[in-house]
């Protein structure tokens, strides 16, 4: 990978993105294509699936049988390679350590963020989840619709690759032609999930995941993602193709060295950087946005974490997707006369209305399952099948006692054995041991299934987070201080999910595994565990109860932007990764229409004569690809000088595109 350290960055860029994962790599990645000259900041180490990844490397040959540790809870071979629940010299506040009032927040110091862990599930939303006051007078609107944004979230499952298929359910909306991958076939445990839960009124479905199960479209998604573009369709098609499609033999959570998942490292970042107008600085610990006197953003300054010193940048536009909270908290460090309670917050909304998913979880042992051959059912690493809400028409008359939906991920079959295989079966065996034990073992292995609820939360006063007066890190940034509560509809959502769980392994003949809880607040899992916390900087139409607008833009600052999960005005109960990137992608496009309206200058790529750009109406497309192209003078000399880079492209990718200066003279001009 090309990395440079704050001593060779450019003296100015057009753009400085801060964060490297979904919405970090999403808005680099549209910005590069298209010209724009980014500096990417990344707090963390570098990265770099293909060598880093254990790809087929089985639990006995790691330290512990690859079990969690606090340093590695996931386990020994999560892709998450620095960073957790706790990171060290990096600390947090919670407001309330009581269960119900406790936060737990995850962060991953490495490039790429969380896009080298996540669970790949990748679902739109809906239309109701835009518009959820509208529906039940709870929570906010969102300023946008799913009109809005259903072309970008074709073109983000065109560029990742998603699996699933268009079942035409309420809510659960359907892809254009061509975007989706075939789902893979569903697990033995899956079939009988899927066949007992139909009894129950309750719909299977096949899942929505960022894993190749055929080669990407080469030939024609480029032209489509990127028309009249020929330098960025040339270099996304040489990416494209060298993604090999999934194997199924390594779990997602470790990453992928064929790049067969969704990674930003693997996905966003190489064709970007084969632009050659991607700048990437690691161990960027950002803790401020700058001001110039005009009032706009001018850079940010961050800690270099190798040398402690601090440091500036500067751009003409700011992004900031570090993470939803981590985010709000620069925003919230960047104090001054004009913004004395952070950055953006002349609605003193930031940091509020944070939200998580809700999560319940129901294991069960099945003996329709047992003693089945010897199957490799590693397959997808999950989600062959998931169960979108299905509740609307109930949850609108008022039966159902809360407001919002949840949808259901499950799993079974024989995977990998591990350190846990056999381990806790005694509540079936009885405690057998020797040649029995081993018999019991191989009975019950593949046997047991279990069921997640993931829901929505309603955004409410009492989560938020704020800068607490005295902690600081090992850097000397102020802390974030995490207030949390859990409202009634999220109990009772979680309780109705341990019915719902139960119910089902009731159907398939099966026993459950420990107490199925009534309690909602028992049957909860803790705020922010589940690793969704989306809001803090939440979009709308009102500058007066909002921090930003529909296209992410801040109203205080208008160019400064915030592209990650802190600009969500709801939580819907879909994974919120793909609407992220779909924001972003938006985002940049909105950005790239402000430059070339010369609100903000930058070189921009030639396209083919006639082509609609990005952003720009077509009623003006005949008059302005008729004018003429000014090529600007080399300002390139001294240290923007192009200068040799490490590639980050992968084994097997060719990129023939020249790098540094010289590529972006001859890739772009000048608006007249």
């Amino acid at each position: 990978m090309p990395f440079v350290t704050p001593k060779s960055q450019r003296d100015a860029y057009d753009v400085i993105v801060v964060g490297s994962g979904a919405a970090g790599g999403q808005s680099a990645y549209a910005l590069c294509m298209e010209g724009a000259k980014v500096l990417m900041l990344e707090a963390g180490r570098s990265y770099s699936p293909a060598t880093e990844t254990p790809m087929f490397q089985t639990p006995d040959l790691a330290p512990l049988a690859a079990v969690g540790t606090p340093q590695k809870p996931f386990g020994f071979y999560d892709a998450t390679v620095d960073g957790g629940w706790d990171v060290p010299g990096e600390p947090y506040v919670r407001a309330s350590e009581e269960a119900a009032g406790r936060f737990e927040w995850w962060r991953a110091r490495m490039l790429g963020g969380r896009t080298n862990h996540w669970g790949r599930i990748s679902l739109r939303y809906g239309p109701y989840d835009f518009k959820p006051h509208s529906r039940d007078g709870l929570g906010f609107d969102w300023p946008l619709g799913y009109a809005d944004i259903a072309p970008y979230y074709d073109k983000v499952e065109l560029l990742i690759g998603v699996y699933g298929s268009n079942e035409g359910l309420e809510n659960t909306p359907a892809s254009s032609p061509g975007c989706l991958l075939p789902p893979p076939k569903p697990l033995v445990s899956d079939l009988l999930i899927a066949q007992r839960a139909k009894r129950l009124g309750i719909p299977a479905i096949p899942g929505h995941r960022a894993v190749l199960t055929r080669p990407l479209d080469f030939r024609r998604s480029p032209a489509r993602l990127h028309p009249g573009n020929v330098m960025a369709q040339k270099i996304l098609a040489e990416d494209m193709r060298s993604r090999a499609t999934c194997i199924w033999a390594t779990p997602c959570g470790r990453g992928c060295s064929i790049r067969a998942n969704y990674q930003s490292t693997t996905v966003h970042l190489p064709p970007a950087l084969a632009s050659g107008n991607l700048d990437i600085t690691t161990e960027a610990m950002v803790y401020e946005v700058t001001l110039g006197r005009d009032g706009r953003a001018n850079g940010v300054s961050f800690v270099d974490r190798i040398t402690g010193r601090q440091q500036q940048a500067t751009a003409r536009v700011v992004i900031l997707a570090a993470s939803a909270c981590e985010s709000v908290r620069i925003l919230l460090n960047s104090k001054s006369a004009q913004f004395p309670q952070g950055l953006a917050n002349s609605s003193g909304r930031l940091g509020r209305y944070l939200m998580d998913t809700v999560g319940s979880t129901v294991s069960g042992q099945i003996p329709l399952l047992e003693s089945l051959p010897p199957l490799n059912e590693d397959a997808a690493d999950g989600q062959q099948l998931y169960v979108p809400w299905w509740l609307y028409r109930d949850q609108r008359a008022g039966k159902l006692g809360f407001a919002r939906g949840y949808h259901i991920e499950f799993g079974g079959g024989k995977r990998m054995p591990d350190y846990g295989t056999a381990a806790g079966i005694e509540w079936l065996t009885g405690g057998s041991y020797g040649v029995k034990f081993k018999q019991d073992v191989r009975r019950y292995y593949g046997s047991f299934v279990y069921f997640d609820g993931r829901g929505e939360m309603i955004p409410n006063g009492h989560s938020y987070c704020e800068i607490d007066p005295s902690v600081k890190d090992k850097w000397g940034i102020p802390v974030l201080r995490f207030h949390w509560r859990w409202s009634e509809h999220e109990l009772r959502q979680a309780a109705h999910m341990q019915r719902t769980f139960a119910n089902i392994i009731e159907a398939m003949d099966g026993q459950t595994h420990g107490v199925v809880q009534t309690d909602g607040a028992r049957a909860i899992a803790p705020g922010r565990s589940i690793i969704h916390e989306v809001g803090g900087a939440i979009m709308g139409s009102d500058p007066r109860t909002s921090v930003t607008n529909p296209w992410c833009q801040t109203w205080d600052v208008p160019n400064l932007f915030v592209t990650d999960g802190a600009a969500f005005a709801s939580n819907a109960d879909k994974n919120p990764t793909l609407t992220i990137m779909a924001l972003a992608w938006r985002a940049a496009d909105h950005i790239l229409a402000r430059m070339r309206r010369r609100t903000v200058r930058f070189p921009l790529v030639r396209r083919a004569p006639g082509t609609l750009r990005p952003g720009l109406p077509e009623r003006q497309r005949a008059r302005r690809s008729d004018r003429g192209v000014h090529r600007p003078a080399r300002r390139d000399g001294g240290r923007n000088a192009p200068r040799r880079r490490e590639s980050i492209t992968p084994p097997g990718v060719r990129v023939s595109i020249a790098h540094g200066g010289e590529h972006a003279q001859a890739l772009s001009h000048r608006l007249a």
